[in-house]
């Protein structure tokens, strides 16, 4: 098929995304296997291995995705549970001051929300930014910003979180490359729309403690277990990501048939160092602290529950960007972005962009960005590095412009008791901020690698 009628086809598979998600309101998991479906039929796969086509993309896809979120999920929740996360925070707090306290709430987020899904992680540190601007008497942005800053940076650009292992995963993308790359694009993003801009927007708007959340926050019920330790809890969120870095690091500085390279592979792989961590935090943070094994297993079912639908997102993003390869839209997308004489990352940052603004969901914008790259990638010879970094970019582009189509805009917008304009003016700028300066940051690392 000819280079302009494929491009035409993926324009067409993108609007036809976007009218079944936003004006049909159909379900984002049905409208990618329905849209994807469509694009091999119309792309030429002959009928009877439309099927089996669809089946290669979602088995492939998940039987590595599921494992990692699913272990990460149960670290996040037994790290709740068990007061560890609360640790954390008490003690960045106590050690930096009042004065450093934006500083401290910006690492508290980006520390905590790598395990953490970001709701979770909002309404777990939100009490302590309430009481911060109680006890000052400044606007909660000045807390809250630095908050929401570091826990999106987390979400978006580190590890084991969904959306970057999602991104990760489809453009076939080392995770220890994109954790290194992650942390050193994502802690200047968070500083600067964290505390910079908190510090700005928080003495141009003043945004008091919403009454009614402060009497909810009251009858939360106070476990009476005791907290873990902070060394302890940091050392339980770090060993997974140490662990893959490792088996990055080895396998540039060493060679293949090293044995330490051979033990890294191994003990570095996500799967080993997710269930390692896994399996520490349900002794330390649960047996040591006097929960039963029947209240841990509890804990790490109940973790499961709301991640359902992001794997199966995750799921039918591969089948559309395997439909995409099969269907020879990657040649012509190359062919496009070549003419275009685009960088893959800004490519990549843009297209997301386009499909977060569109329909909102952060996580949708990166898997369908993540479909239309994966092409350019297979037919490219793009170091690990420089992938990682379209990994990035692409969050970048998913994180950019939150508005009113965003479940986090109306979540920041309810828990700091801010108007719409309010919210735009501050959260939806912040997010912004997080996604260009983060761009920014890795345009100059993809001039090295």
């Amino acid at each position: 098929m000819s280079t302009p009628f494929l491009l035409l086809l993926t324009a067409g598979s993108i609007a036809t995304l976007l009218v079944l998600i936003m004006g049909l309101k159909m379900q984002a998991f049905v409208a990618l296997l329905l849209v994807s479906m469509g694009v091999a039929i119309i792309g030429g796969i002959p009928l009877p291995e439309v099927a089996a086509l669809i089946q290669e993309g979602m088995g492939s896809t998940l039987g590595y995705i599921a494992i990692i979120i699913g272990l990460g999920t149960m670290i996040g929740e037994i790290l709740q549970v068990s007061g560890g996360a609360q640790r954390i925070a008490n003690t960045l707090l106590r050690v930096g001051g009042e004065a450093k306290a934006p500083w401290a709430l910006c690492a508290i987020g980006l520390i905590v929300a790598i395990p953490v899904f970001f709701e979770v992680a909002l309404i777990l540190f939100i009490p302590l930014v309430y009481n911060l601007a109680r006890r000052t008497g400044k606007s909660l942005l000045c807390y809250g910003i630095p908050l929401v800053a570091g826990i999106a940076v987390a979400h978006a650009f580190i590890p084991p979180t969904p959306g970057p292992v999602a991104v990760a995963l489809l453009l076939g993308a080392d995770l220890g490359w994109v954790i290194f790359i992650g942390l050193i694009a994502g802690i200047p993003a968070a500083v600067v729309a964290g505390v910079v801009w908190g510090k700005f927007i928080g003495t141009r708007i003043h945004a008091d403690v919403p009454e009614h959340i402060v009497e909810e926050m009251d009858k939360r019920a106070q476990s009476e277990r005791p907290l873990p330790s902070s060394g302890l809890v940091l050392t339980i969120i770090l060993v997974p990501l140490v662990l893959i870095l490792l088996n990055t690091a080895t396998r540039v500085w060493l060679p293949d048939e090293h044995p330490f390279v051979q033990f890294m592979a191994f003990a570095g792989h996500p799967f080993t160092a997710l269930l390692a961590a896994a399996l520490l935090a349900f002794y330390f943070l649960g047996t040591r602290l006097g929960f039963s094994r029947t209240e841990i297993q509890q804990v790490a079912t109940r973790s499961m529950e709301p991640v359902g639908m992001i794997i199966l997102l995750t799921g039918a993003g591969g089948v559309f960007g395997r439909v995409l390869i099969n269907t020879g839209v990657g040649e012509a997308l190359v062919s496009a972005m070549t003419a275009t004489k685009l960088p893959i990352v800004v490519f990549a940052f843009l297209v997301a962009t386009v499909v977060r603004v569109s329909q909102g969901s952060a996580t949708v914008a990166m898997v369908t960005a993540a479909g239309l790259v994966a092409p350019i990638i297979q037919m490219g010879d793009y170091s690990a590095p420089l992938i990682a970094c379209v990994v990035i970019a692409t969050a970048c582009g998913a994180t950019v412009l939150s508005h009113v189509n965003d479940s986090g805009f109306w979540l920041v917008k309810e828990f700091m008791g801010l108007t719409e304009r309010q919210t735009l003016a501050s959260w939806t700028i912040m997010e912004t901020i997080v996604g260009v300066v983060g761009l920014a940051m890795v345009c100059l690392i993809s001039l090295f690698v």
